[in-house]
């Protein structure tokens, strides 16, 4: 089963911003990937109140001490690419005031030409809800819901009229409008989380964390997805978090989508199942420039398309 295969672009420190997305962005159409996504990360606290994601000790990578900002990092691959998906994985949505985010989406969208997927979640690091976000950390899924309620308002017809917790619209022309609807994907990593998914959203943005528990998450959305009437598909777009090595990674333990383009290919091809539309690859984090990224991404992709995926 050929499925389409997306890149993560170039935000992190080693990378000059300007110069390095536009490149990499055209350089990943041109080698044939379906998709460009981008990450957020607003800040690394030093101390963190807590650990990564939450985890108590477990310590954030080098790579979050400087993240270029989303939106703008689209903007940039946008001009420089035709016909790749822009994609967001993830927006923390309750970061941003969700009138402004709607709009900027739209526009992002109208300008690209109807190329935007925004991908939204609801983030974990309480450092970055202290400095940013206009809503408690504990009312962050609330927040969600209702930012893609003004989303959903904002993008369609005129005029637009909102009423809610955090934000009020009074009848009002906006725009400019999408392009075409913006889809919106979610995570489903808890019950509320797959609920959200299943009534509000347009797709699943799965982490690769194991064949098999893909396969049974699925299995358990789809049956969710019964139970409460949906009756139209849920898009599967999976993020594989690669750490690239020129060597082959002979350890026992080796982590999924850990080693040299070969290991990467040979795991990618366990998580093209069933249901899974694409697979996007997060390659940045430990290649050095733009250059070894660009090489490396084709050589993934020509090797991926090679074994069937």
């Amino acid at each position: 089963m050929t499925i389409k295969l997306g890149l993560g672009l170039p935000q992190m420190k080693q990378y000059d911003i300007g110069r390095d997305v536009p490149a990499v962005a055209r350089a990943a159409e041109e080698i044939g990937y379906d998709s460009l996504w981008v990450f957020e990360r607003i800040l690394f606290p030093t101390p963190a109140t807590q650990g990564l994601y939450g985890i108590e000790g477990l310590p954030w990578p080098d790579a979050y001490r400087s993240v270029s900002d989303p939106l703008m990092t689209l903007a940039l691959a946008a001009a420089a690419t035709e016909r790749a998906t822009l994609g967001t994985s993830v927006l923390v949505a309750p970061l941003h005031v969700p009138f402004q985010l709607a709009r900027s989406l739209a526009t992002l969208d109208a300008a690209a030409g109807g190329r935007v997927a925004a991908g939204l979640g609801t983030g974990w690091s309480k450092d970055e809800y202290a400095a940013s976000s206009i809503v408690p950390f504990d009312r962050r899924g609330r927040a969600l819901d209702e930012l893609i309620d003004v989303c959903r308002a904002v993008w369609g017809p005129d005029p637009v009229a909102y009423e809610g917790d955090f934000t009020r619209i009074a009848p009002a022309e906006v725009g400019p409008k999408p392009a075409r609807p913006i889809p919106v994907y979610l995570p489903a990593n808890s019950p509320r989380a797959a609920r959200r998914l299943v009534d509000r959203g347009d797709g699943w943005m799965p982490v690769a964390m194991g064949a098999d528990a893909l396969a049974t998450s699925w299995a358990r959305l789809r049956e969710l997805a019964d139970e409460r009437g949906r009756d139209r598909p849920i898009a599967v777009s999976l993020r594989a978090n690669a750490r690239y090595s020129p060597k082959r990674d002979e350890r026992a333990d080796r982590a999924p989508f850990h080693g040299s383009v070969e290991q990467i290919v040979e795991d990618l091809t366990g998580y093209a199942q069933e249901g899974v539309d694409e697979i996007f690859i997060e390659l940045q984090g430990t290649t050095r420039d733009a250059s070894e990224l660009t090489d490396v991404a084709a050589a993934v992709y020509a090797k991926a398309r090679e074994a069937g995926v």
